[in-house]
C-alpha cells in the first residue's frame, strides 16, 4: 500500500518531484492552507509539518511520523501529542550556520557601533572615533546558554575573534566544541551571566527554559554587556529585559525573536537606540532549504526501509 506523505506548507515543484523520486511507492500531496491540510490528512503516514495544529494531527489517524520544518518543537508538544507513539523530528542543525554569523553580525552592530553610525549617515553627518567608541572583540567574553549545534558554531566564530568563549548546556558531559574555554551545566547560569560581555540565548525552549533570563539574571549581567537572543523569544521574559534596558542595566540587545511575533507596533523596543530588531530572520539562507530538504528526504528514505530516523525528538524533554 502506498506511503501518503502530506506537506501542509505551499510547497513548490522541485520540493515535490524530489520528495516523490525517493520512492514509487509514496503519495505526495501539499496543503497550502491549514484548512486544506486537515481535509487532506486522513490518510497522512508522514507530515512533514508548516502549517500545524491539534486538529490537524487528531485528522490522521495512520499519522506515525512528523518532521518539523523548524529547530523549536514546543507548538507541536501538547500533552496528548507528547503521549503518543507519533515520531517527532525536527530541523536540528539545519539553520546554525547562518544563526551563528547572525549572532555574530549583531556582536559587530554593537561592538562597532553602527547603530549610530547609521544614524549618522541618514541625517548626512560626519561621525568622529570620539563620538562612535568602537570596541575590538579580542579578549572579550562570549558567553552561551545551549551548547548544542547554533550554539558551537557561535563558538567557532567567536573564537576566530579571540574571544573568550564560555558556555552552559544541560549536559555538559556531552559538550563537543574545541572552541569553548569553559562548559558548565544550566546551574551555572548566574556564573556565565556575570562573565560575560556578550550572552548569546541558544537555548531549546521547553518548560524547564520559559523565562530563562528574567529581572534576576538581567540584573547579574554586567552594565555594558549585550543580550543576544536567537532562539526563542520565550526564553526571556521581555518586560523585564525593557526594563533592564530602559534602566541601564545592561547596555543593548539583538533581537531576532519575540514572545509574540511579529512584535507589536506598540512595543518600546521599537524606539530603542540600543537594541536591534530583526523580524526572526537569523536562519535565512539559500542554503538552508536545500539542508532541510536533504534531511527530509534522507530520513523519509529510513522511514521506508524501516531505519532509525535522524534528529528524533524526545518528547517529553522538549528537544
Amino acid at each position: 500500500m502506498a506511503v501518503k506523505v502530506l506537506l501542509s506548507y505551499d510547497a513548490n515543484e522541485d520540493d515535490l518531484r524530489r520528495i516523490q523520486a525517493v520512492s514509487g511507492g509514496l503519495v505526495v500531496e501539499k496543503a497550502v492552507t491549514l484548512e486544506e491540510a486537515i481535509a487532506k490528512a486522513g490518510e497522512a503516514e508522514v507530515i512533514f509539518a508548516g502549517q500545524w495544529s491539534e486538529e490537524l494531527w487528531r485528522s490522521a489517524p495512520r499519522l506515525r511520523w512528523v518532521q518539523s520544518w523548524g529547530a523549536g518543537v514546543e507548538r507541536f508538544l501538547t500533552a496528548d501529542f507528547v503521549a503518543s507513539s507519533i515520531v517527532l523530528t525536527n530541523a536540528r542543525g539545519m539553520y546554525a550556520v547562518p544563526i551563528a554569523d547572525h549572532v555574530m553580525a549583531l556582536v559587530l552592530h554593537f561592538s562597532r557601533r553602527l547603530g549610530g553610525l547609521v544614524r549618522s549617515q541618514l541625517a548626512h553627518r560626519w561621525a568622529g572615533w570620539e563620538e562612535c567608541e568602537p570596541e575590538e572583540l579580542a579578549g572579550k567574553t562570549m558567553g552561551i546558554v545551549g551548547l548544542g549545534g547554533i550554539g558551537c558554531e557561535v563558538a567557532t566564530r567567536a573564537k576566530a575573534f579571540g574571544m573568550r568563549v564560555i558556555a552552559t548546556r544541560r549536559r555538559p558531559n556531552l559538550a563537543r566544541s574545541l572552541f569553548v574555554d569553559e562548559v558548565w551545566s544550566s546551574q551555572q547560569l548566574p556564573w556565565l551571566l556575570k562573565e560575560s560581555d556578550y550572552v548569546a540565548i541558544c537555548a531549546a525552549l521547553t518548560a524547564r527554559t520559559r523565562h530563562l533570563i528574567g529581572e534576576r539574571e538581567l540584573g547579574l549581567m554586567k552594565p555594558t554587556a549585550f543580550l543576544i537572543n536567537i532562539a526563542r523569544g520565550a526564553l526571556v521574559d521581555e518586560q523585564a529585559l525593557v526594563r533592564a534596558l530602559q534602566d541601564g542595566a545592561i547596555a543593548g540587545a539583538g533581537l531576532d525573536v519575540f514572545e509574540e511575533e511579529p512584535l507589536p507596533g506598540e512595543s518600546p523596543l521599537w524606539e530603542m537606540t540600543n537594541v536591534i530588531i530583526t523580524p526572526h530572520t537569523a536562519g535565512g539562507s539559500p542554503r538552508s532549504h536545500e539542508r532541510m530538504m536533504e534531511l527530509f528526504c534522507g530520513n523519509l528514505r529510513r522511514y521506508l526501509a524501516g531505519e532509525p530516523l535522524v534528529n528524533v525528538v524526545d518528547k517529553n524533554e522538549g528537544y
